[in-house]
């Protein structure tokens, strides 16, 4: 029996390379029995823009797709064309405390940050929880971010099976298993975690002028260009550890710790290792937006597979409350 593995991404910016490295290239990776959604409901939180919201959504397919992703091996679809989880996220929600969702680091890190909290903002876990739930999902590859959203989705799945199914009926719903994308989050400009919310980001295919003036105004620090340096904790070295190989990132090492090299040479060889990366994609990308209604299709027959299986999780969670 293969694992089904599912995941989604908001489409609430240009996404970044911290979407890259803690969620898309882990979907790359896996594509076989996996459902991958555009997470639209959830950008409503923070985007109340109708059109830049259509734009989103677009943008981020044809990230997807241009990256690599095979809609003939993955479910690949909007999450707003699924309407079963919206009623699945309800169901969840009369078995869940409210100190559980208190407990969200992400909504109380988002209010810190100046978010205006929202009922949806709070409520954002319940809904991510039946995002997972509806396709018997086995593993969920999240960011570190994530993580405890992942565990609260477990906790919602145990306490709806335990209220609901009786000794020895089996449980309605699946226990998900979390797999990190990355060990640590992906640094922004600033050495934060990277986000759009944090207006710290780098677009996965910003290219040219923009992107170099995006690397070079990483944060660092303002140790002399004679000086060693020390990689760990440095941003550029960070991101750059994240695209080169094993022995080039020994030798950025070597650099940093005999001195002589300026974190301007570090940057232009962080610049010259993005653009190796995702230049292939860059073409991909730029076909897939002249055939706008090619990309539709795909994203609709993506829905129609996936309601098969949120419509039959659903109708066992209707029967095991006493709605049908």
């Amino acid at each position: 029996m293969s694992t089904r593995y599912l995941s989604g991404v908001q489409p609430s910016g240009q996404l970044h390379l911290g979407n890259y490295f803690g969620a898309i290239r882990p979907h790359i990776l896996h594509q076989d029995d996996a459902f991958y959604f555009i997470a639209n409901y959830h950008a409503m939180t923070t985007l109340h823009d109708a059109a830049k919201l259509r734009r989103n959504t677009f943008e981020a397919a044809t990230t997807y797709l241009a990256l690599g992703l095979d809609p003939n091996r993955a479910v690949f679809f909007r999450q707003s064309d699924v309407p079963e989880v919206t009623e699945l996220s309800w169901l969840l929600s009369t078995v869940t405390g409210m100190g559980l969702l208190e407990r969200a680091v992400s909504y109380k890190e988002k209010v810190e940050r100046g978010i205006t909290p929202n009922v949806g903002l709070f409520y954002y876990p319940v809904l991510m929880a039946a995002d997972i739930l509806a396709y018997d999902a086995d593993v969920v590859p999240v960011g570190t971010d994530q993580v405890q959203h992942l565990e609260m989705t477990r906790d919602m799945a145990g306490y709806f099976n335990n209220t609901f199914c009786g000794e020895g009926e089996p449980p309605v719903f699946k226990l998900p298993k979390t797999q990190l994308g990355t060990p640590q989050p992906v640094p922004g400009l600033d050495g934060a975690k990277m986000s759009k919310s944090y207006g710290n980001h780098i677009p996965i295919f910003a290219r040219g002028k923009e992107l170099k003036a995006l690397v070079m105004a990483i944060k660092t620090d303002s140790t002399p260009l004679e000086a060693p340096k020390n990689p760990d904790g440095d941003t550029v070295f960070a991101l750059y550890s994240l695209f080169a190989t094993p022995e080039k990132v020994a030798a950025l090492r070597d650099k940093y710790e005999r001195g002589g090299y300026g974190y301007g040479h570090a940057k232009l060889d962080l610049l010259k290792e993005i653009e190796a990366t995702f230049a292939p994609a860059h073409e991909r990308l730029a076909e897939l937006e002249r055939h706008p209604d090619d990309v539709e299709d795909i994203l609709r027959d993506g829905a129609r597979r996936a309601r098969e299986v949120a419509r039959a999780v659903t109708e066992r969670a209707r029967r095991a409350c006493g709605l049908v």
